[in-house]
Order: C-alpha cells, then structure tokens, then sequence
C-alpha cells in the first residue's frame, strides 16, 4: 500500500477538523484506534464510523492506548490539552493548527515524544463536506524524522499535496493563507454592500458575483495571478477608475480607502503582465493615491 498502517492512531478532540481527518485515514488503511472528547456525542459519532475505533473515558487512556495522538481541539487549548497527559518516549504527538508554534506541544516533547503540526489547507465547515474535500488540497507539515516522513505518507494516502515548514513561520504561513480564505469573505461581502446602492439584496448581489469569483479563481489557476487578472487596472483605463472613485466616495466609511488599496496591489499586478507601461502606471498610481 506504499505504507506503514499498523501503528495506532489516536484523536483527542472530536470536532470537525479531527473527524473529517480520521474518517479519511481509517478510509485509507489506517488503523484509527481511539478517540477521547469532551464531548461523548461527538466522540461516539466519529467512532461509529470506524471499525474497531474505541471512545475512551479521557485523554491519558487515550494517549496510553496509541502510538501517535492528533491533538485537534482548539488552537487555544493545545498546550493545556498537552499538559495534561504523562507522555511516552517514542510516542508522536501532532496537532492539526496552522498559526500555533509547535511549541504548545512542550511536555509532549518533554515526556520523549516526537511532536509535529499537520494543518490541512481547507474548510471544515462540517467533517462530510470536509472530507470530500481533502483530495487535492494542501497539507502543511512540520515534523523531524521519521515522523515528518510518516505525516507526508499520510497526506499522500488523503490525496493531498504536502507544504514543509521551516520552524517558527506557522503564523505567517497562516496569515498568508487568511488572504485567500476569510479576505475573499470580506471582499464579497464589501461588493455585495456596494451593490446595495442599488438596492439589491445581498443574496441577489451574491448570487450574480458567485460566477464572477468562480471564473476567477479558474483563472489564476490557469494562468497566474498576473495573466489570469481582468479589469480596468489590467488594461490601463483610467477613465474607468476615475468613474469608480466618483461613484464610491458618496458611500461613506472605508469604502474608497480599501478600493485605492487593492487598486494600487493591481497595478503591480499589471505591470509584471506587461500590460501596462511605465508612463500609464505611474497616472493610475497618482490617481489611486488621491
């Protein structure tokens, strides 16, 4: 199977990110072996997918019973979660946050164990829809070997890609990655209030915009952030940015600070396409700085 399957796996923590992660192993060959919450709903929900998954009565008979535990419980838990349990020598400890240093896995590593972070790059808004989005995404791993090898043989079993990450950059690694997720909530829901000028509801803006986010998207999968970009920026139209200040400065707040903002980042954008000269970018930056 290209695989080590016969170690044990288990999840402290039965939320949506740790379900989501042991359905997909169990599905894969591994041998998830138990889970312990707080929650006993939860923690029999997870193990009733999976054969022979035990719900155990706390973390430290968890922590006894497997060889490598998935701390997936929230960020700001992690090293009182760690704290708690009398690891072992040889044992692996991993948790599944982006921005938090492995640090939180202190006594883990004091206790002799090898401790790690496996942060898939996706939403989990419930463990199905997470789970069928596993395949393809990106997995961010931290670990010395043998466990970084054994976390990137278990991204590759979920169908994912493997991110390596040098020590202490979880957060910036993290803080990039917010530009595309919950940045895009804020962008659309900024249209959406723009579009309320013209008394549309935000479902109806949403429901126009949704297409336009999608071919996006398409794009800069296809040809880059740079080739891939359409607009008035990319084509040097100044008359058109004109119209829009005009048009945004009536509505108030931020509203034209962030427009100047993402314009400016645009016309570096332009540029490195080649579409738009020095002489032209030079009249927008003017223009977009007021």
């Amino acid at each position: 199977m290209g695989f080590d399957s016969s170690f044990a796996i288990g999840f402290i923590g039965a939320g949506r990110v740790g379900t989501a992660l042991a359905w997909g192993l169990a599905r894969r060959g591994y041998r998830v072996a138990g889970v312990a919450s707080r929650s006993q709903s939860s923690a029999q929900r997870l193990a009733a997918a999976i054969p022979q998954c035990a719900v155990h009565g706390g973390a430290q008979a968890l922590a006894d019973a497997v060889e490598l535990v998935f701390l997936t419980v929230p960020d700001d838990a992690i090293a009182a979660a760690c704290a708690r349990v009398v690891w072992r020598k040889g044992q692996s400890v991993v948790h599944c946050s982006g921005a938090t240093e492995l640090d939180a896995l202190a006594a883990a590593a004091a206790g002799g164990a090898q401790v790690g972070g496996f942060h898939p790059l996706q939403m989990f808004t419930d463990p199905e829809t997470a789970l069928r989005g596993l395949p393809g995404c990106a997995i961010a791993i931290e670990a010395a070997p043998p466990l970084g090898d054994r976390l990137a043989a278990m991204a590759q079993a979920l169908g994912c890609q493997t991110l390596r990450l040098p020590s202490g950059t979880r957060a910036l690694y993290h803080a990039g990655a917010g530009y595309v997720a919950g940045f895009v909530n804020a962008l659309a829901r900024e249209a959406s209030r723009i579009w309320g000028a013209l008394g549309l509801t935000e479902e109806e803006a949403l429901r126009a915009l949704l297409p336009l986010l999608r071919g996006s998207a398409d794009s800069i999968e296809r040809l880059g952030p740079a080739r891939g970009m359409a607009g008035p920026i990319s084509r040097g139209d100044l008359g058109t940015v004109e119209r829009h200040l005009a048009a945004l400065a009536p509505l108030g707040g931020d509203t034209l600070e962030l427009y100047r903002a993402l314009a400016l980042r645009t016309v570096a954008l332009a540029i490195e396409r080649g579409s738009l000269g020095p002489e032209q970018a030079a009249r927008l930056r003017a223009l977009l700085k007021g």
